[in-house]
C-alpha cells in the first residue's frame, strides 16, 4: 500500500485528488495540509511514501517545504511530488534543487497522477514530457542556475554512461538492456553515481547530467 499525504491550501482541489487516489486500491490518503509547515508537520507523523506538494501555499511554501523533508534524515523514504499550475519556471527549479523527486501539472490526466505517484514512491525520477522538455532547454540556457554537483571525474566509464542513460530518461530495466547487465546491476551503478555526485535522487541526477555536458539537449 502506497500512502500518500496532501498538501494544497484549496480544498475542493485536495477532495479531488483524495477522492481519485481512495478508489485505487493500492494507494491511500494519510493526511491533508494545507500549507507547507502543515506538510511538514504530517509527513513527521505519518511518514508517508509520497507527499503531493503545491508550490505556492500560505504560510510555508511548497519549495521551503520540499527542503525541510528533504534535509530531515528521518524522512529519508519520503519523496515529494510537485504538482503546478505554472509549468517550469523559477519555482520549479528551487523546487528540484530543494529535493523534489518529480513534477507534474495539475492538469494533467488522471491516469498520469497514480503512475507519478507510483513512479515516485518506488525512488524513481517523475517529470511530465512537457516539463522534461522545457526544462532541458532552460537548464541548456541558463547555466546559472546551477545545482550543487560532485566531479564526474569521480564517476567510473560504467558509471558515466549510467548516468548519461538516466538523462535521457531510461528506466532501470531500460538501462539494462541498453548496457546488457541485469536491472539489479544497473540500479547498483545509478545508486553508486547518486552517492558520488551527491544526488538525493534520479531528478537531480538527471539534471546534472545535462547540466554537466553529459547529455545535451537535441534540437
Amino acid at each position: 500500500m502506497i500512502r500518500v499525504l496532501l498538501a494544497d491550501d484549496q480544498v475542493l482541489i485536495r477532495a479531488g485528488f483524495r477522492a481519485l487516489i481512495e478508489a485505487e486500491d493500492s494507494i491511500e490518503v494519510v493526511g491533508e495540509a494545507a500549507n507547507g509547515r502543515q506538510a511538514v508537520e504530517l509527513a513527521a507523523e505519518h511518514l508517508p511514501d509520497v507527499v503531493l506538494l503545491d508550490i505556492q501555499m500560505p504560510i510555508m511554501d511548497g519549495i521551503e517545504a520540499t527542503k525541510r523533508i528533504a534535509a530531515d534524515p528521518r524522512l529519508a523514504g519520503v519523496h515529494v511530488m510537485i504538482l503546478t499550475n505554472y509549468g517550469v519556471d523559477e519555482y520549479v527549479f528551487q523546487a528540484l534543487k530543494a529535493g523534489a523527486a518529480g513534477f507534474l501539472l495539475k492538469d494533467s490526466d488522471p491516469d498520469d497522477l497514480l503512475h507519478g505517484i507510483r513512479v515516485v514512491a518506488r525512488g524513481d525520477a517523475l517529470l511530465s514530457p512537457d516539463i522534461t522538455r522545457r526544462l532541458i532547454g532552460e537548464f541548456v540556457a541558463r547555466p546559472k542556475l546551477s545545482l550543487p554537483t560532485g566531479d564526474l571525474d569521480v564517476l567510473t566509464e560504467r558509471e558515466r554512461e549510467t548516468v548519461a542513460l538516466v538523462g535521457r530518461g531510461l528506466s532501470n530495466e531500460e538501462i539494462a538492456a541498453h548496457l546488457v547487465v541485469s536491472p539489479f546491476t544497473a540500479k547498483t551503478h545509478v545508486s553508486r553515481a547518486m552517492t558520488k555526485l551527491g544526488a538525493r535522487d534520479r531528478a537531480q541526477l538527471v539534471v546534472m547530467a545535462y547540466e554537466s555536458g553529459l547529455v545535451t539537449a537535441r534540437r
